[in-house]
């Protein structure tokens, strides 16, 4: 079997790798990633890459369809891949996570690809007013260009006439430690305050809902997608990805950083306007499709791993929302730099690598 990984080097990349590698020994992986975040490693374990069989650089807008040919899968991560990058990088999101996303698996399919595995998200059901659990058959809200960008490309691979098998698994909010940890999500985030400042600041009133999923239970999640198999019937399938025991509030979030490292000073505040990102998802069909797949990790063990990873990199940065570590500050970085250009593509030739250049890591 031959998988092609896009945008294995960014946070949730180095584990889909791993699972891969460990569920097909035999398989050959390729990565394929414009290079962004290369350097943000988090890790002082091998290369996340060395478990690769290829890694390529290269512009997922820019793939053809012989980039493509005798491939059996595609596991598509590379994305524009939160809110304020969406919210600054508004047409390059849509660019890139939106219209390079259909493009990508329409050509799959002219390569005779057999499956495609999108990672969407469960931020296109927005606002839940009802506080309900959003099921896939629940009307979607999208409110931010990233949210947006991910519904259009559902709607996209929903209009393909092809044979390809299309899995797009809404993920919960990401979380955990990874060999490119970012500390611009909700739970990283607040275990990086803790560690730094011993305190905890949640921005809202603590009552908006965050359902959340470890790294390595996403990586399970795109391992079963890629075996699942399917039937005319559910040749395009939409799934959220998580479990239901991870539906948390932001606040019982920060309380559970405070109880695994006392002393902790949680503070929310309650005159803080409405929080309109605010949802439970129901994630009883993942259960029933995909049980030998499901979720294993805990919070209590995710908080203590990134509390273990991050001493043990050093991590003392109470600067650390300016660092290398928040996703948009690198972006910026390479942007003021003078290395990236306003669509988010390397400006010099050296930098700008066909797609098919390959750099073998089997030698």
């Amino acid at each position: 079997m031959r998988i092609l990984i896009t945008g294995n080097m960014g946070y949730v990349g180095p584990g889909v790798v791993a699972q891969l590698r460990r569920s097909y020994p035999d398989a050959h992986l390729v990565g394929l990633d414009h290079g962004w975040f290369a350097h943000c490693l988090t890790s002082r374990a091998v290369l996340p890459e060395t478990v690769l069989d290829e890694q390529r650089f290269g512009d997922v807008r820019k793939v053809t369809r012989a980039d493509l040919e005798g491939f059996d899968a595609v596991v598509h991560l590379a994305a524009v891949s939160n809110d304020p990058m969406g919210n600054k990088f508004a047409a390059v999101t849509d660019a890139i996570n939106h219209r390079a996303s259909v493009h990508l698996a329409r050509v799959a399919s002219a390569a005779g690809v057999k499956r495609f595995v999108f990672a969407s998200s469960c931020s296109i059901y927005g606002f839940a007013a009802d506080g309900q659990p959003r099921t896939e058959k629940d009307p979607v809200a999208p409110l931010t260009a990233y949210a947006r960008s991910k519904i259009a490309t559902e709607e996209g691979l929903a209009g393909l006439n092809s044979d390809l098998e299309i899995t797009c698994l809404r993920f919960a909010t990401a979380c955990g430690f990874s060999p490119r940890l970012r500390l611009d999500l909700v739970l990283n985030d607040f275990v990086a305050g803790a560690l730094t400042s011993g305190e905890i600041s949640v921005l809202s009133d603590g009552t908006p809902w965050r359902p959340l999923i470890h790294v390595r239970d996403m990586a399970r999640a795109i391992d079963w997608a890629i075996q699942r198999g399917s039937t005319v019937s559910d040749r395009f399938l939409t799934v959220n990805a998580g479990s239901k025991q991870w539906n948390y509030q932001v606040r019982e979030l920060a309380d559970a950083v405070g109880k695994v490292l006392p002393g902790v000073k949680v503070s929310v505040n309650p005159n803080a306007p409405p929080d309109k990102r605010s949802y439970k998802v129901d994630f009883s069909l993942f259960e029933r499709l995909a049980p030998n797949h499901q979720p294993q990790e805990t919070l209590e063990g995710s908080v203590a791993e990134l509390i273990d990873g991050l001493r043990s990199i050093g991590f003392a940065d109470p600067d650390y929302r300016q660092s290398h570590l928040i996703r948009l500050k690198v972006l910026e970085g390479l942007m003021e730099s003078g290395a990236l250009t306003d669509d988010l593509t390397w400006r010099h030739a050296a930098q700008r690598r066909p797609v098919h250049e390959v750099q073998s890591l089997a030698s």
